[in-house]
């Protein structure tokens, strides 16, 4: 390494170039990277439900479809206003009433229910069908189409709407996520740094470091809008330390040698030899991430364990070379560091560890059943303002209608008439179901086949399946719903074995069922690879446990607040912060062991082991803890997506937890299982009677 490390030096003109030019691929590739809005394209390809879904696309044209409620509009009116959506690019078809009969019928000719259906005082409902998926750019683009030709007395309802808006959004206030994590970062900084400038270029380069982690996306085609709003947010802040031990690294050489250029490649040799350590655990953390079957934990855990691999590079190459072509600017700004020293204070912890340990075994239980007891919800309603028109369109379907969801079901069409017609009587049977519409269900002694319409036939029937749409006044996500769908698909398959229930709502509830799974998988794989790692560089057998509990009790109790605050956050929370908080903030226990060791092999006693380590120990996990709060505590203040903000605010208060935790617990750790530690720790000195001169103790301590 200390070869490449002068070659770095001597090369820092070329790397600057390269590095500046590298960023007009890597923008081109960010703006070609196609972002995904819709989370439930991310369950599994071979689920029943997602099956269905192609064959709706392949066989009926219908990748999606929206509810548009029109408010104290003439009939005449109405169906002008759908002819003129049916005109509108990627709408394939417009349920409504003159579907099925011309408007100089009256309405009253429809059976009751499907009449009920479509009707409600005097607001009236269509159904419009795309020929894309929910999330597909062209349907979009055609929900945007379709209320620029809308009134105030139009609503629409839907996952593709509430797609639409989410990506409006996003596209809104992701720029502005960067804004604020920079400048809290700038905060930070000016607090710890001892130079104005210094912060500028810290962000620099690991701002060429986000946009390379950014433009390299496009080789994956897409990615999700939560990956695109937080990656660079979480990138900044898992990456920004690196960049400040590069600095403090550089400052201690110079101490010892005048030459610049060869301070800074010793820097370079102990920056990377230690972030190599601190890099892996929180790229095990994003690794875990990848085991989970809902794939958007794939698509966040390779994001940002290759921006996590980008920081390090740039931190090692673009950020010395920064420093060194700009060091006469950097010396001038130079200032005394704003943030005191500590010194009392790790005293204090260190002389009362037993209060901290009784603390520590008090709040155990009760972060542990909070932690198990948070309530989470799947709607993705909840994630949005109730500003937004999808929302509106929501609340306007269910006060008019007293429909929360509709779902459909997929039925072989060679189903005999009788099975169909007692099949479609149990369904209207079920306890929240308010209407089934399918063309048996049009079909009757008053309404003969020979009055429906082929276009609207098409819509309802393909040459293998028969099309029923099931409303319900059940919310997506609740348990009454997912009760619903167990009963119907009962019912359905009792009828048709290879029958199929298909919609937002069943993918919800199989959205449920997988990531309640993927929670324990994930858990499971970070806690395993962290374990491995810190067993692996600290040698130990004990160490792993005490270090892994330390920092799950973090997270218990940032993630068992909500319980106790009775606040309920989005599913995913409950299965990504987990493992996020521990790769991140599991270098900060690494750290002050690594030293804590080094100062008991050196002779000192467990509590002077433990004091020196507090103190020398406590700046840099204190900086680290603000560097990771700094970016996403602003993020989760202003986002008006709760699943990011949500996830924003957890990921700040779990850093904040997390550096107490370390400061306060771990210490106590060291003094009560010191022994076992000793004796489970390879290439530990087990004579704890060996010490040096108290001279030479000082001397340490101060050099320290």
């Amino acid at each position: 390494m200390n070869k490449l490390s002068h070659l770095i030096v001597k090369l820092r003109y070329v790397i600057l170039i390269a590095a500046i030019a590298l960023l007009i691929p890597s923008a081109a590739g960010y703006f070609n990277t196609r972002v995904n809005y819709d989370i439930l394209t991310y369950l599994p390809k071979e689920i029943e439900t997602m099956q269905g879904q192609d064959i709706l696309l392949d066989q009926f044209g219908t990748g999606s479809f929206v509810l548009y409620v029109v408010e104290g509009m003439e009939e005449k009116d109405v169906a002008n206003l759908k002819s003129q959506i049916e005109n509108v690019d990627h709408v394939a078809d417009v349920v409504w009433y003159d579907s099925v009969m011309d408007l100089s019928v009256p309405m009253e000719m429809l059976p009751t229910e499907v009449y009920d259906a479509f009707n409600s005082d005097d607001s009236t409902m269509m159904f419009i069908i795309f020929d894309e998926g929910t999330s597909a750019d062209d349907t979009m683009d055609a929900i945007e189409n379709i209320r620029k030709i809308s009134n105030k007395q139009c609503f629409m309802s839907g996952m593709s709407a509430i797609v639409t808006d989410t990506k409006n959004m996003a596209m809104a206030e992701t720029p502005i996520y960067v804004g604020i994590a920079v400048l809290l970062a700038v905060i930070v900084l000016s607090l710890t740094m001892d130079s104005y400038l210094i912060p500028v270029f810290f962000l620099l380069s690991i701002g060429m470091a986000i946009v390379y982690n950014m433009g390299t996306n496009v080789f994956k085609g897409e990615i999700s809008f939560i990956t695109q709003s937080l990656s660079a947010v979480l990138q900044l802040g898992v990456t920004l330390d690196y960049s400040i031990f590069l600095w403090h690294s550089y400052q201690e050489e110079l101490d010892k040698n005048d030459n610049k250029m060869d301070a800074m490649a010793n820097a370079i040799s102990a920056t990377f030899q230690s972030v190599i350590g601190s890099s892996i655990t929180t790229v095990a953390g994003f690794v875990a991430l990848c085991f989970m079957s809902f794939t958007l934990g794939l698509d966040l855990g390779v994001v940002m364990a290759k921006g996590v691999v980008f920081g390090v590079v740039g931190c090692v190459t673009i950020l010395p070379s920064m420093i060194l072509i700009f060091d006469n600017l950097i010396e001038k700004t130079k200032h005394k560091p704003l943030m005191p020293e500590f010194n009392r204070i790790p005293k204090f912890i260190a002389r009362h560890y037993g209060i901290f340990f009784a603390i520590f075994l008090v709040l155990l239980f009760p972060a542990i059943y909070g932690n198990n007891h948070t309530s989470v919800y799947y709607d993705l309603t909840q994630t949005l303002p109730d500003k937004l028109e999808s929302v509106q369109g929501a609340n306007k379907v269910d006060e008019e209608f007293e429909m929360n969801s509709a779902y459909m079901l997929l039925v072989d069409k060679n189903l005999d008439s009788a099975s169909m017609n007692q099949m479609i009587k149990e369904l209207k049977d079920t306890d929240g179901i308010l209407s089934v519409l399918s063309t048996d269900s049009l079909i009757g002694p008053a309404f003969p086949r020979s009055f429906i319409p082929d276009d609207l036939l098409s819509d309802l029937e393909s040459d293998e399946w028969k099309l029923v749409l099931l409303t319900t006044d059940y919310k997506i996500a609740s348990d009454e719903i997912n009760n619903q769908i167990d009963t119907v698909n009962t019912i359905v398959k009792s009828y048709d074995p290879k029958a199929m229930v298909v919609g937002e709502a069943p993918c919800t509830k199989d959205l449920i069922n997988i990531t309640n799974h993927d929670f324990q998988v994930v858990n499971t794989v970070s806690i395993g690879l962290v374990f491995l790692i810190i067993a692996f560089v600290l040698k130990s057998v004990s160490l792993p446990f005490i270090l892994v509990a330390v920092i799950e009790f973090a997270i218990f109790v940032n993630m068992g607040l909500p319980f106790y605050t009775h606040t309920t956050i989005p599913f995913i929370s409950s299965v990504v912060i987990g493992t996020i908080q521990l790769g991140a903030t599991v270098d900060y226990a690494i750290l002050m062991t690594t030293r804590y060791l080094s100062e008991r092999n050196a002779g000192h006693d467990k509590k002077e082991a433990t004091l020196i380590a507090l103190s020398t120990s406590m700046k840099s996990v204190v900086v680290s803890a603000l560097s990771f709060f700094a970016a996403t505590f602003g993020v989760g203040l202003i986002s008006s997506i709760d699943m990011i903000g949500s996830l924003c605010n957890l990921m700040a208060r779990g850093a904040i937890i997390s550096m107490f935790t370390v400061l306060l617990v771990l210490p106590a750790m060291y003094m009560i299982f010191d022994k076992l530690i000793m004796r489970t720790t390879f290439g530990m000195n087990v004579d704890t009677d060996h010490r040096p001169h108290l001279g030479d103790r000082l001397h340490r301590h101060k050099a320290a």
